[in-house]
């Protein structure tokens, strides 16, 4: 039990610390290094490397934003073999939805409950 705690730990971290390295090193802004790690997410999953990952760290790799990259990937190929091209669309629509749904609906919520600094 406490391995897997360590080990989602350091796998989080280790995703985060390339997060941070694009930041300094390579003076990225925060939309492109969002888009790398998502990217990266899609790349590994698309070559069948996150799903062993997922199941090595758990939430050390589910949380962090390269899950998001997976997540679409991953529906997109589930739903293309049922349903075939269109299933490429409609699948990364239909496992990401929930997710950016709740997203929106606290962001709204908080949005009404805190004021905004401008």
């Amino acid at each position: 039990m406490l391995a897997m705690f360590f080990w989602a730990f350091v796998i989080g971290g280790l995703i985060c610390v390339i997060g941070q390295l694009l930041f300094d090193v390579f003076k990225m802004n925060p939309g492109q290094a969002l888009s790398i790690l998502v990217v990266c997410g899609a790349i590994l999953d698309g070559i069948g490397l996150y799903e062993p990952l997922l199941d090595f760290a758990g939430a050390g790799a589910s949380v962090p934003i390269t899950s998001f990259g997976n997540a679409l990937v991953h529906g997109a190929m589930q739903e293309a073999e049922k349903h075939g091209l269109i299933g490429v669309i409609t699948g990364m629509f239909e496992v990401t939805s929930a997710g950016i749904s709740a997203a929106i609906i606290f962001a709204f919520i908080g949005a009404l409950i805190f004021k905004a600094k401008g």
